[in-house]
């Protein structure tokens, strides 16, 4: 019983595994179209234009086993026929197979690049073993039995040849083989084999490599052809690039992520919601978490594209919801642009100002708190109490040092989305803590006198313990996201991090000048009132992101509706993170009203 009730699940995962290799199938046919029907028509050749309309019409096959997923593809598809069957229009039909490539790899959710980093000397073992009979061992194909096929076998040193060439395409000949030749495809190896052999392939004409190539990932290295690798790095790193491959922790967890959502996708294929849930969580603890500090400092845009995929795909789940086969396509994609992009470095100028936007931008919001606390606690004479709010926030900065100097290994995934989601509701508590304190101060006599013996009882020791939480609280988050992201940011340039922080010093100080000196000359009725406001508004802004991080671990669950991101000022399109926040920000003006209702009872009740 158990065995036919797991049946259709297996046979639903197989149907997926299927259809993925039929995705590259379909991928690779329309490459070798892009690349040689242009010469088979400037041939003029027989053979080849059949070859071409034999590799045509296999495309739109393997369209059509797709079923609705490549229903979409057919009409074009169809165009590119009706041109090859004509032997006509060779650049326009090259730029289209390209461009149907790359909306294929998008639409199926494929990659174009290894899961591990290849083994290239396992590769030049199955390229003597496989290859070498009609390649020849140095892959000029320059043995007797090459001359008696028709096409030839591919001469792996012709530098025309390789300039239209990528390590991806070789993957999928080593797949797929060619259709009407006598290329065969190679099933029985293993997926990282395939790509061992297809990166070996590019090695044949390569000098021996001095030196360190260049960071280039690996995504990168399997799209790219050799001129284009020139273009980027310069044809002296070429060698290096193709001989020497790189293993950076980034492109490991961004693989690790993949790894993950591709598991996912094949678990919900066979039913398993449940699973597919939990592996969308692990790709986003275990893959993304670990670099998204480096990432955000780099292409923000695309991280915010990366977890908003990653809740969408998650709900999907949750929903058991038919969709999480596209949802998990575009996160993949999203993860492939981003692994792209992994091993680009950013220059010392850049940094520089990243930097500094970075401590401007998380250090304004908790110097605007401690100021207005410093400049409160000068108004009501207990400036004895300075003392306590100056310990709370270097306290909170040495939490940040330590984040910095330990919170790649010690706060990765779960640890740092939990401890931020925490301390934000921490802060959330006092901050409103601080504002109902501030205000009731602005309530009290008008006369200093009565207004300082008040406050004599208010600043006790109880008092001090939440001074003191409230500034360590307001600057604790700010101090730790400052931390790791410039810890992401150092790997690219140590110098720039540093000059950034001295910059950005030093404007953090003219600015906390300013505040105090604004604030002290502020009438202090408007001062607690405007203090009240700024703890009121942060308080708003730290409980949308405290509560989204704590959906990104799945403590919460997710109630997406319509509306926008505004991560800056925690809005999210969430109710679970959203209705608190409009109860909170609308929680002031309720207050008031109540009071002015009040108010106005108690003068209707003294006049009658």
């Amino acid at each position: 019983m158990s065995l036919l009730m797991v049946w259709p699940w297996m046979a639903r995962a197989d149907e997926a595994a299927s259809e993925g290799r039929t995705w590259h199938r379909l991928v690779g046919i329309l490459q070798y179209l892009e690349a040689d029907y242009p010469a088979a028509v400037e041939s003029q050749s027989e053979f080849e234009l059949t070859e071409q309309k034999s590799f045509i019409a296999e495309a739109m096959g393997a369209a059509q086993e797709l079923g609705p997923a490549g229903l979409g593809f057919l009409p074009r598809l169809q165009e590119v026929k009706a041109r090859v069957d004509q032997g006509t229009d060779p650049e326009g039909v090259s730029r289209d197979c390209g461009a149907l490539v790359e909306d294929l790899v998008l639409a199926g959710g494929l990659a174009r690049s290894p899961r591990r980093v290849p083994d290239l000397a396992r590769g030049e073992q199955l390229f003597k073993v496989a290859c070498a009979s009609c390649h020849g061992v140095d892959g000029r194909a320059q043995v007797s039995i090459a001359q008696t096929m028709e096409p030839q076998p591919a001469n792996f040193q012709d530098p025309e040849t390789m300039e239209g060439l990528t390590p991806y395409k070789a993957f999928n000949t080593t797949s797929f083989g060619v259709p009407g030749t006598a290329m065969p495809g190679f099933p029985t190896l293993s997926e990282d084999e395939r790509w061992s052999l297809a990166f070996y392939v590019f090695t044949l004409r390569q000098p021996p490599c001095e030196g360190l190539p260049p960071r280039a990932s690996l995504e990168r290295l399997a799209t790219a052809t050799d001129p284009q690798l020139v273009a980027d790095h310069g044809e002296q790193h070429l060698a290096c690039l193709r001989r020497k491959l790189p293993d950076a922790d980034e492109e490991r967890s961004l693989l690790t992520a993949r790894g993950e959502v591709e598991n996912a996708l094949r678990l919900g294929a066979a039913g398993d919601y449940l699973g597919a849930r939990n592996a969308l969580l692990d790709a986003y603890l275990n893959g993304l978490e670990p670099v998204e500090v480096k990432l955000s400092a780099r292409e923000p845009e695309l991280v915010a594209r990366l977890e908003q995929a990653f809740l969408q795909a998650r709900l999907a789940a949750e929903q058991r919801s038919p969709h999480l086969q596209d949802e998990g396509r575009e996160l993949l994609s999203l993860l492939d642009q981003a692994r792209r992009g992994s091993g680009h470095t950013a220059s010392l100028l850049s940094v520089v100002w990243l930097t500094l936007f970075i401590l401007l931008r998380e250090g304004f919001e908790a110097m605007i708190i401690v100021t207005a606390l410093l400049a409160s606690l000068r108004k009501l004479d207990a400036t004895h109490h300075a003392r306590i709010v100056h310990a709370g926030w270097i306290s909170a900065l040495g939490v940040g040092a330590l984040a910095f100097l330990f919170g790649q290994h010690l706060l990765a995934g779960a640890n740092r989305e939990l401890l931020e989601g925490v301390a934000a509701l921490v802060a959330v508590a006092m901050l409103l803590y601080a504002a109902l304190w501030l205000n009731a101060r602005a309530n009290v006599s008008h006369f200093m006198g009565e207004l300082r013996q008040k406050m004599q009882g208010a600043l006790g020791r109880g008092s001090a313990v939440g001074v003191f939480t409230i500034a360590f609280t307001a600057v604790l988050r700010e101090s730790f996201e400052t931390a790791l992201f410039l810890q992401g940011l150092a790997l690219d340039s140590a110098s720039g991090v540093a000059w950034g922080v001295a910059a950005g010093l030093v404007a953090l100080i003219a600015l906390v000048f300013f505040v105090r000196y604004v604030g002290y000359k502020l009438p202090m009725k408007t001062l607690f009132k405007a203090s009240t406001a700024v703890l009121v508004a942060t308080a708003v802004v730290l409980l949308g992101k405290g509560l989204h991080a704590l959906q990104e671990i799945a403590l919460l669950p997710l109630v997406p509706f319509p509306f926008v991101t505004v991560d800056m000022l925690g809005v999210f399109p969430d109710l679970v993170s959203f209705v608190p926040q409009l109860v909170l920000a609308l929680s002031p003006l309720l207050l008031a009203l109540r009071r002015s209702r009040t108010a106005r009872l108690a003068g209707a009740s003294t006049q009658g």
